[in-house]
Order: C-alpha cells, then structure tokens, then sequence
C-alpha cells in the first residue's frame, strides 16, 4: 500500500480532533451533573413543588455560568469552565461545541411551525374585499386537503378558475399603493404571480429570522431551526425544553403591539347598558315586568357585584339573574380605563353581544369604531376586564410596535415584572404627541399586543418624550422576559399555526440513553467478540478499525453539530453490523487468495485490492438509499440518515486503511495470519449448492409470501401512525398494570373514538385520538390533555395533580411521558414524500446498477428484490400488528427502516452481481448457469457472516433498546432475513432469467446447456 506514512497521518489526525471534540461533550456533561446536584442539595423533597423549584434551579445554575463575568484588565469577560493548558473556554463554547442531543434522548419540544400565506396574500393585497379574490383565498384551502402544492399554487389555481376579467393587478387587489413600486395595473396574471412568490419567500425568510431571533432568547441547549422547502413550514427543535404552553406562546406569538386611545368608563358604560337592557326586553316574557336596570348614566366606581346593583339585591336563582343580567355584568369597571367586568367564562358571549350589528346600531355616531377588547387575564381571578378603544374606520392604529428598537424585562413603580421598550425617532414623536393628548383630556392610552390589551395607565406628568414606554401587566417574570424577547425579535409577518408536534419527558429520554447505551455495548461486545471467533488474529485488526470507526462517527458528529438521536444511535449500532461487511468481505477475498497458494503478502495484496469493487458499490448503494432518506427526512429521521450516511463513510476508510496498516505491519514483522481459527478454517470452502436448479421452489416460496402478503394489505391494511392520518398521540405511564380494553371503553366514551395500546410493560399505554384533529390550537390541545386526565384519573394514584400528570418525570415516573401532534395536512405530506422516498430510491440504485453493470437485467433483478422484500415486510406487519405485544405503527421512522431494508438488500446483492462480473471476465469457458451458482457459492460465506453480525446487533437493540424503537427494529430484522434469502433466490434468479432468453445472453456468456453441472 502506497503512502502509508500520509495514512497514518490522517488517522492520527482524525482521532485526535474526534478526542478533542468529545472531550467538550463529557465536560458539559460534568457540569449538567453538578447543576443537577445542586438543585437536589437546595430544595428537599418535603419543599412544596419541589420539582419545578429543582428544574429552575438547575436552569439558574447554568444561566450563572453563561452570564457570570470576571474583570480582566478594563474589560470584563466570561467566567472560564475549561482549562486544557494551550487554551481554555467558557461554558458557552464548551456548550456550543458538545454533542448535541435529540428530543428522544433528552425530552424536549418540537414542532412544525405553518405560516399562514394566506394572512401574508391578504397583507398584501391591503385585507382586499374583492369577492373573486377572497373567494379564491377560500378556494385554495379547500384545495391543499388533497393536494402535495404549496398554499401560493393552490391559490393562483383557484383564482384563475373563477377570476373572469378580475386581473391580479387590478387596484383593488395586489395594483395597490404598497405594492405601486413593483406591481403596475397593466402587469399580466404571470408576470404579477412572479412578484408574489418573490414576496411571499421574503415574508417567510422573515418570519424564520423573527423565530430564530426568539428561540436565540428562550435559553435552551442547541435550539435547532430550519426551514422547510418552500412550504411556509418551519421546524423549530427545543431539547431540554419543559414548559410546553411557554414554547407555543413565543413561537406562535404574532406580536402585534398597538397603541390606542381608549373610552372612559362613563363613555362606553350606557352602550354596554343599553345592549344588557336590550336583552332583557328581548326575554320580558321571563322577566318580572317591575324589574328595573340601574340608570344608564350612573358610572358605580366599585368592586361589588354588579348583580346587586342591578337587582336592588334581590334573592333569586342563577335563571332570574340571567334574565335581568343576561350579559352577566361583574362590576362596572374602575372609573377610567376600564369599561366594565365580567366573568372570565362568558367573554365569548359578551362580545358576539357587543358586536352585533343590531346592538352596534346604539353606539354614538362618534363611537361607531369602537372596538371591544379583553384585558390581560390574571391566572387566579376568574374575572375579565373589558377595554374600548378607540378604533377607526381603517383599523389601523396611531401608533404599531413596528417602531419599537428594543425591548427588556423591567419592574413597574410597585416592583411588578413588566417589560420597558425603546422607539425610534418617528415612534418617539407620534408617541410624544398622543401621551400629550392623553395628558390634556385625562385620557388613557392602552398597549395592546395580539389583540390583548396589557395594560392601558393614564398620563399623570405631561408628554413623555424619548419614545420610552412601559407595559405592565399581571404576569411573571418568566413571561416578561419572554415577552420582551418576542417584541425584541419582532413580530411574525403572519400567524402561525403548529401542524406537528411533539413533546418528550427527561425521565423517558433518560431512559431512551440508557436502553440506546446498554444495546450499543451489548452489540459492539458481540461483534468484537465475533470477529476474533471467525478470523482469529486478523479479528483484532478488524476490531481496531471497527473501534476507530466508532470513535470518528461520534467525532464528526459533534464537529458538524449534527444532532444525535434515538433513531441516530439505532444508526450507529447498525453501521456496525453493516460495517464489519467491509473487512468480512477483505478477509473472505484473502483466504481465496491462500487458497490458491499465494504467498500471504500477495494473498493480502489481492484480496485487498479484489475486494475494492464489492465494497465500494455496496457501500454506495446503501449510502444513495440513506442520503434519499436524508433529503425527504425531518427531526429524528434526518438524524438517522445522517448517523448512517456518516457511518459508511467512516467504515470505508477504516475497512480500505486502518485495517490494511495493521495488516501489513503484522505481516512485515514476520507474523502469520490464516485469516481464521481453528474452528472456521475450511467453513464453507465446499460448499456447492445449486442455487438456479431451485430457483423455481423459491419462486413458490415468495408468490405465496406475496400473494399472502397483498391480501393482507388490501383487507386487514396497516397500522397507521398519526403521521400518516393526523391526530393526539400521548404516552402514560401508570404506576401498576391496567387493563387496555377497559381505559378504552373510557376514552371512546370521551372522545368518541381512541386507539389504546401497551407499549413496554402493561402499565405503559400508548394512546391515540382523532377528537378535533382538524383544530391546530393550543386551546384545543390543552382540552385533550385536560379530557384525558379527567378519563384516566381513576388509574392514578390518589392525590396526583394535572401538573404532576402533565409533568411526568417526577421520582415516581408516572403521568405523560410523551406526547404528538400530527394535523391531518402534513400527515398527508409525510406519506406522499414517504412514497416518493422509497420510489426515489429503487429509481436511483436502478440507475446505479445499470451504469456499473451495462445491462438492465442487473437493474431489474436487483429492484425486483427490492419490491419483492418491501412488500414483504409490508405484509408482515399488515398480517401481525393486531397481536404484536409491541406498536407496529406505519409511522416515519418505519420508512426508515424500510429504507434500510432497501440498502442492506441491495447491498447484499451487488456484491453477487460483482463476483458475477468477475467470474464472466476470469472463467470465459464456463456456461452462464455455472458462473452464476459459482459466484453465489464463492460469496456465501460472506453473505451468511454478515448478515448473522446485523442479525444480533439488530436483537440486541430490540431486546435491550427503547420500547419506542421495536417496531422499527422488528422490520430491519425482517428485512436483513428477507433481504438475504432475495439476494440468492430472486435477484440473481431473475437476472439469469431474463439474460439468458434475449441477446444479452451472448454478451455475457454461451447460452446455458441442457443439463446443470454439479
């Protein structure tokens, strides 16, 4: 081997920065434990919550280490964690710099963020009342139900269909005055849609920089955001994030901030009187006729009920205080800012009252675009303050937070949280001039962000100029903060809706680390072990490279900043079976070699070099499957991809280098290898099978195994996860066994229909609901949960609380441990780019093949085997899902694993068809029959060594590994059985099958003689 000297260079080079850039891994690790251990040594078990006090402990510690600052010189500087002598780093780039963890392996957060085009095309086309335009809108929503087209493409379908004469550029629609620069009224449809995808791609590139802004500011480790495609979809991953209704509040968070003059109490007080009194006459036939309502013009600056005022104090049931109260009036507000107070409960009913045209028709002229809005709502008040600011006919208020340059958690004059923003200049002098006004009419200016008014104080000391401003609320500091990190950021050009996601508790990541680790040494001993066994002193070397393999995968990982995840180790473990295939197939071709009498130098020279071919086309076979993967992937599939694609690189230049360095240095220094023991030595070295002859028993074999398969498909179906049909999915742990068909019969009852099943023990239940699928809103979304614990609350121990069931990584692990949501329109997504992944993938390695080999039957042979063992597995969990004591969910991760399936088959495959292509060049005497069992005779030994070392890593996972990661698991182990029968009896079959009846016979050998030679 030339250039060893360069070699070893690079493989030196190679574990040393893989060493350097673990090292900030299990440092940062360190330090985690000992913010953990502080958080236990503050806060005793008997402390009230805790837990969540331990959880902000913990979070505080490491905020001190990543704030904290030393003087150096003038200037100071962060406090410095690690010290490797030629340098040292703070915990930020000790934090920066270590491994980064999935959601699965350290709880978390994740979700697939839609940003409305929709809100951004009525943006731009000024909220347009244009009928055929807001129809088209309408139109395109219906479209996207059933359509793998962006929202922008179903619109400009639905508009050209109905839109007659209506031109896009018409003044009405997008030829306005804020788009007069660039769309011009003699613009044609085309040239007008070119504009709007330029729009719509820059106003979603500013909403991903407003949430990266934001996720810059939560304080997460490794917050990780990317767009995707040209959807309008963004993924947004939170490891270690724990508060899931504080993540929705910034990520979703429009951050609409206005500023607006409001009504005093005694302005707007009648009209709310006159719409209750209305009411009332409306129900006289209920009512007492001597019931009287308190005079209009009476403003009661009080906190007593509002009913005794109405009633005269009146003893009566609920049914007679609705009739003479019916908009359910608390207290007439607090003289000033404030218009009136009502029941938390009834704000929907108040303002579809306040609202309606009929009632609104009582309004003062000069009031007519009033608009009614609720106060911040304190979380132990059960009442709501209502606002009535001072609208106009555009909607557009004096003063937006457009203007706002920054913005920072402070505290009010009586030491509240509140959050004090800075305007620029323009904002400063609008602001200036309606605190003056305000000031000279004893008025009110009310700050109201997403249509929520947080405060609105009068202005006691003249015009405040500067453009300093405070909102003040009743909030916690945790949500000032936020808040001030959302209008620092900025506001989104559009709402945002979460179409998918998950949540994963730190006990089950914990766990998921723990089952991933005890698995990856279990395998790893056994194919150390293995190799040893089977190959004897040249096991060692092989073990060398096999450890290096491992030690550059973790390396690159952490140096790419690649996210490591539990598909992501279920990646690596595989790579390792997958991996030893490379020095198998080495070590095969040399004991050839010896066979034929060479001397062991040549012998290891040629085998070397024999076995470059067969391990290259394996290897990139697999890598083009994984790298499909990789592209139409998201979250933890990606990660599985990347692991896998990382891994084959690795095990190539450890299998071609590594092991060839300590070949030849064993070999140099007088040493002898057989490249076997002596229990191996001579193992399949006679070994004749006349594979073709039974050919057509296996062709049997697999008709029936299809034929059984395809009627399964179409009459029993799959297990589909709620990636592929949309819905709830949450995992309870209980604290003793339950019964699966009796928490069912409770949850139909609730939800009408719900899926229940044992994941793990019997006291774990994997429960999925389609109840409201079609609603996105973390109103509903708190409903299920809420409806859930309600149904389940008998199974728990006594005393559990909603918190600690929603928390469920208490010292008793009990509760939701995880939980997904999946809208039924990227469910339909991900199936459509599961379909076109696998598709994607058998047209490429068709190509591949075809390109390596020159004929189309090694095409077709290797791709039927592939369809052959996908329809299999498919069948598989088709036939066994209903009884499997484990989920077989049809979910992302299951294309995963069929994707793999894929790889590992073609891989086994090429490596025949590659013998095959050198007996033909070696053996020109030899009939086409004879070339074909002699090249599967001669690769047997490999085939079977491999696919046993995958075999048991595989059970090994599956025995050992996460409950989460069975079902994947359990199809690899289908696929890597299937996969090595199809490599024998199907591809190579069929490729002898189809080349022998037509011309390509003759290019690849005499037609084949009437008898078969033994």
């Amino acid at each position: 081997m030339q250039n060893k000297g360069i070699i070893k260079l690079f493989a030196l080079l190679f574990g040393l920065v893989s060493i350097y850039q673990l090292s900030f891994t299990f440092k940062a690790n360190q330090i985690e434990d000992e913010a953990k251990t502080y958080a236990v040594s503050k806060y005793a078990e008997t402390d009230e919550d805790y837990q969540d006090k331990r959880n902000q402990a913990e979070i505080d510690y490491l905020d001190s280490l990543k704030t904290s600052k030393i003087k150096v010189g003038e200037d100071f500087e962060s406090i410095e964690v690690y010290n490797m002598g030629v340098a040292q780093y703070t915990y930020n780039e000790v934090e920066e710099n270590a491994m980064k963890l999935g959601l699965d392996l350290k709880g978390g957060i994740n979700a697939i963020i839609q940003i409305s085009v929709k809100d951004i095309l009525k943006g731009l086309a000024n909220n347009s009342r244009d009928p055929i335009f807001n129809k088209a809108l309408d139109d395109a929503e219906e479209l996207q139900k059933d359509a793998q087209e962006s929202y922008l493409e179903s619109f400009f379908r639905a508009f050209d269909a109905i839109k007659g004469d209506t031109k896009l550029a018409s003044p009405d629609i997008f030829a306005n005055r804020d788009l007069s620069d660039v769309i011009k009224f003699d613009m044609s449809d085309d040239e007008v849609k070119g504009i709007l995808e330029t729009k719509i791609d820059e106003s979603i590139v500013s909403a991903f920089e407003v949430l990266r802004n934001r996720i810059d500011g939560f304080g997460v480790t490794s917050p990780n955001i990317q767009r995707l495609g040209n959807s309008g979809r963004i993924l947004i991953e939170l490891p270690g994030a724990k508060d899931k209704k504080r993540v929705v509040d910034i990520i979703t968070k429009t951050a609409q901030l206005q500023f607006w003059e409001t009504y005093k109490t005694q302005e707007v007080l009648p009209y709310i009187l006159q719409v209750n009194q209305a009411l009332v006459e409306a129900n006289k036939d209920k009512v007492d006729a001597s019931t009287e309502v308190a005079e209009a013009e009476e403003v009661v600056d009080s906190t007593e009920s509002a009913i005794d005022e109405l009633t005269g104090q009146i003893e009566t049931d609920s049914t007679d205080v609705a009739d003479i109260n019916p908009l359910g009036i608390q207290s007439y507000g607090n003289g000033g800012s404030v218009a009136a107070i009502f029941l938390a409960k009834d704000r929907e009913k108040v303002l579809e009252e306040l609202n309606n045209s009929k009632n609104r028709a009582l309004l003062p002229a000069e009031m007519r675009f009033a608009k009614f809005v609720w106060g911040i709502q304190d979380k132990d008040s059960e009442y709501s303050e209502l606002y009535a600011i001072k609208g106009n006919r555009d909607g557009v208020p004096p003063l937006s937070g457009a203007v706002i340059t920054d913005a920072n958690q402070d505290y009010d004059q009586i030491s509240r949280p509140a959050v004090s923003m800075q305007m620029n200049a323009k904002g400063a002098k609008t602001w200036e001039e309606m605190t003056k006004k305000a000031f000279e009419t004893q008025g009110y200016i009310a700050i109201v962000l997403d249509n929520i008014v947080y405060s609105a104080p009068s202005v006691s000391n003249g015009a405040i100029a500067g453009g300093r401003s405070q909102i003040s609320g009743a909030f916690s500091l945790t949500e000032a903060i936020d808040l001030a990190n959302v209008l620092r950021a900025g506001k989104l050009p559009a709402s945002a809706e979460i179409v998918q996601a998950e949540e994963v508790g730190p006990s089950l990541g914990q766990e998921a680390i723990d089952s991933g680790m005890k698995s990856f040494l279990i395998a790893l001993a056994f194919v150390l072990l293995w190799m040893i066994f089977y190959y004897g002193k040249a096991g060692f070397a092989a073990d060398v490279a096999l450890l290096l393999n491992i030690l550059l995968i973790f390396g690159v990982l952490a140096s790419l900043g690649a996210v490591l995840t539990l598909p992501g180790i279920a990646g690596i473990v595989l790579t390792i079976g997958i991996s030893v295939d490379a020095n198998v197939l080495i070590f095969e071709r040399i004991r050839e070699e010896i066979d034929k009498g060479k001397s062991q130098k040549e012998s290891v020279k040629d085998g070397f070099a024999n076995a470059l071919s067969s391990i290259l086309d394996a290897n990139i076979t697999t890598g083009l499957t994984a790298l499909i993967l990789f592209v139409f992937g998201t979250g933890p599939i990606k990660g599985f991809a990347t692991t896998l694609i990382i891994g084959i690189v690795t095990s190539l230049f450890t299998a071609i280098f590594i092991t060839r360095l300590l070949i030849d240095w064993y070999v140099n220094r007088g040493g002898k290898l057989d490249f076997s023991t002596a229990m191996t030595k001579g193992l399949f070295k006679n070994v004749n099978i006349n594979f073709l002859r039974k050919r057509k028993i296996a062709y049997v074999i697999s008709s029936i195994l299809l034929i059984a398969s395809v009627g399964s498909l179409f009459t029993t179906g799959l297990d589909q996860g709620i990636d592929f049909v949309g819905g709830r999915t949450y995992l309870v742990r209980f604290a003793q066994e339950v019964s699966v068909e009796e928490v069912k019969g409770d949850l139909n009852a609730e939800f009408g229909s719900a899926e229940v099943k044992t994941i793990g023990g019997a006291n774990q239940l994997k429960i999925s609901t389609k109840y409201k699928v079609e609603d996105n809103s973390t109103d509903t979304d708190e409903e299920v949960q809420s409806k859930l614990f309600e149904v389940l609350t008998k199974y728990l121990p006594d005393g559990i609380t909603y918190e600690e069931f929603l928390d469920g990584s208490g010292d008793a692990k009990i509760g939701k441990m995880f939980s997904s949501k999946v809208s039924p329109t990227i469910a339909d997504d991900i199936k459509k780019s599961s379909v076109w992944a696998i598709l994607g993938s058998l047209v490429v390695v068709f190509l591949y093949i075809l390109f390596r080999f020159k004929k189309w039957q090694f095409s077709l042979g290797a791709v039927a085997a592939v369809f052959h063992d996908v329809l299999i597995v498919l069948g598989i969990f088709s036939i066994t899902w209903r009884f499997m004591p484990f989920s077989m969910e049809i979910d992302q991760a299951f294309i995963a694993a069929i994707l793999t399936v894929i790889g590992y088959s073609l891989n086994d495959t090429v490596v025949v068809f590659d013998r095959i292509r050198e007996f033909l060049n070696e053996h020109t005497s030899w009939e086409f029959g004879k070339t074909i069992n002699a090249s599967l005779n001669s690769t047997l030994s490999r085939t079977l060594n491999t696919s046993v070392t995958t075999l048991v890593v595989l059970l090994a996972m599956f025995v050992f590994g996460a409950d989460s990661l069975r079902g994947l698991l359990f199809a690899l182990i289908v696929g890597v059985i299937v996969g090595t029968y199809s490599s024998m009896f199907i591809a190579t079959p069929l490729m002898y099958d189809t080349a022998k009846k037509g011309d390509a016979a003759e290019s690849l050998k005499k037609k084949e003689k009437e008898e078969d030679e033994a």
